[in-house]
């Protein structure tokens, strides 16, 4: 990892933070979800059959989602920062019954942790690269960790979803407005919360940072790294409900109602190296 100092000191702090909500993520009922709950249907057409492939899961957290990999027969590894996210995720897929590797390092120092493994699939997002504040890098630790021919597949919540914030101060209306950067350029978003996503109160939470990444930042970054990019779908679904005006469909998601603008809440990306 080639961060300067004050970017490690902000990884350093995020690690920190996920150690301390972890342990809340793996008792909330948020996650108290079958593990295929977590993925479109369209990310199965994508990802082709996975019988006897090998998958690694970047940023994999709990592991939520790597143990469906193991079930559909691949031979599958989990990396992610925080030591306590994994020691979750063991429970997870043993409790589950399937074999999965985990590995703590942090994203851009995979390719050591994996001890140049090479590997047919990388798949990583929903939450994932607002975390990463250098694309370039991301993209070329990706690249090693694939076999030729192999490829990344990305499921990330849209840059437009990260835009619009939740309505949150009296007298404002309940339309979607802007509120937050779409585009890369302006550094580390700091965030003070001492809420998680799940509606847990974290004890002694920490500040956390953040870095937007434009979808053309990340198109561009991983042509630029020598993918070819087969598939970019935009998807106006949710795996929970970001306001309460949204309506859930019948696979259980979470989508604006009619009257709503249709926007991309959601995207998948796959790019083969």
């Amino acid at each position: 990892m080639t961060l300067d100092a004050q970017t490690q000191q902000m990884v350093a702090a995020n690690q920190a933070d996920w150690d301390a909500r972890a342990p809340l993520h793996a008792a909330s009922a948020f996650y108290d979800k079958p593990a295929e709950y977590w993925f479109a249907d369209y990310e199965w057409a994508d990802l082709g059959p996975l019988d006897g492939r090998d998958v690694l899961h970047l940023q994999c957290h709990l592991g939520t989602e790597t143990i469906e990999f193991a079930r559909r027969g691949a031979r599958t590894s989990g990396l992610d920062l925080s030591e306590k996210s994994l020691e979750a995720a063991n429970r997870i897929a043993a409790r589950a019954g399937v074999d999965v590797e985990y590995l703590q390092a942090n994203v851009y120092d995979a390719a050591q942790a994996v001890e140049g493994r090479q590997f047919d699939i990388v798949y990583t997002g929903k939450g994932a690269l607002c975390y990463l504040p250098d694309l370039k890098q991301w993209a070329d630790t990706v690249r090693d960790l694939l076999k030729p021919g192999g490829f990344l597949y990305l499921v990330e919540f849209h840059p437009l979803l990260n835009a619009l914030r939740e309505v949150s101060l009296p007298g404002e209306s309940d339309d979607l407005t802007l509120r937050a950067d779409y585009l890369d350029g302006r550094g580390a978003i700091a965030h003070d919360s001492t809420v998680t996503y799940t509606g847990d109160e974290v004890p002694g939470r920490q500040t956390s940072y953040e870095w937007r990444h434009g979808l053309g930042e990340i198109v561009s970054t991983l042509a630029s790294a020598g993918f070819g990019i087969s598939t970019l779908r935009e998807s106006e679904v949710l795996p929970w409900p970001r306001w309460p005006r949204m309506q859930q469909t019948p696979e259980g998601w979470w989508r604006l109602p009619d009257d709503a603008p249709r926007i991309p809440l959601f995207f998948a990306l796959k790019a083969t190296r």
